[in-house]
């Protein structure tokens, strides 16, 4: 396969999974910001701009922080290169790019959710109302992904598709978990942290997964647990590691060989990996370097196997 065939398809996928995770994540702050309680709808709706590391852009353009200018600022404005907006466009071009690499199926559930996405951008987030814009979002990636398990063949397209997915993937789970933490209501209030953390389990689908394993109460040790080292949870980060573990081997050639060792070391220090270990350590020291190695992971994996820098 043409490396620039692979970089394409590569972040296609990428593309449409950042815009699910930007989707997911804006749905339970926005949520979270109509909680009374000590809840502000200022820390929670800024934490999106700190998680997505776009602070600074978004208060050269805007200023202070304000519920409807993050939510337009993530969804609809077409200066903002990662807006919901943008991430769908860029999608789209990739997709055509690689046209006869995907299948009618996958192209006609990718350019169908820009032409209603360029419809939504007419009548604006108001109109359509900010939790069914998020749900729209969702069920077009659910859509996109249904008929990419269903249609196309598993060579090294699927393969390349696959890992654009999964490196996003580990990528905004750690970027969630670590911002969450770190805002963590430290007067103890223990009904702020409760729709803090099953905020943020319902913005990786994984409540009813955390229900069924614990049944207890919410608590950071627990959370933790579940999206770093369980391999049941599909967002989680061991099973994110797993994935590009079984997918980059199997890329056909010799090339890779660096990206293939750095996820291997990653996925064993998850596979073996034990809670009480991370919280002495530091839960976001360990976020944060693990940020680092995915970054690292993710420039070997341009540099090996794709041609264009994105």
């Amino acid at each position: 396969m043409l490396s620039r065939t692979a970089s394409e398809l590569y972040w296609l996928s990428r593309y449409l999974e950042r815009a699910e995770n930007t989707a997911r994540m804006l749905d339970v702050a926005w949520h979270l910001s109509m909680i009374p309680f000590s809840i502000t709808a200022r820390d929670e709706i800024a934490a999106t701009l700190i998680i997505s590391g776009c602070m600074e852009d978004y208060e050269e353009r805007y200023g202070a922080v304000q519920v409807h200018n993050v939510l337009h600022f993530f969804t609809l404005d077409d200066e903002n290169p990662v807006s919901i907006y943008n991430c769908i466009r860029c999608a789209r071009e990739n997709a055509h790019a690689v046209r006869g690499r995907i299948t009618a199926e996958m192209w006609e559930s990718i350019n169908s959710t820009w032409i209603e996405l360029q419809e939504m951008k007419q009548m604006g987030l108001l109109t359509i109302g900010a939790s069914d814009f998020f749900d729209w979002v969702k069920n077009r990636s659910h859509l996109y992904r249904g008929a990419t398990y269903g249609t196309i063949m598993r060579n090294d397209a699927f393969r390349f598709l696959r890992v654009g997915t999964f490196v996003e993937r580990a990528d905004n789970t750690a970027r969630i978990l670590d911002v969450k933490h770190q805002i963590s209501d430290v007067a103890g209030n223990a009904a702020v942290e409760y729709y803090r953390w099953s905020a943020l389990l319902r913005s990786v689908g994984a409540y009813e997964a955390y229900r069924e394993i614990y049944s207890d109460s919410i608590t950071t040790e627990n959370v933790a647990e579940l999206l770093i080292l369980s391999a049941e949870v599909p967002r989680s980060l061991r099973a994110c590691m797993q994935m590009l573990c079984e997918l980059l081997p199997a890329i056909e050639g010799d090339a890779g060989k660096n990206a293939k060792r750095l996820a291997a070391v990653q996925y064993a220090r998850l596979q073996y990996g034990d809670v009480r270990h991370i919280f002495d350590l530091g839960l976001h020291e360990f976020l944060t370097d693990f940020l680092r190695r995915i970054s690292e992971l993710a420039e070997e994996i341009n540099r090996e196997f794709l041609e264009v820098t994105k």
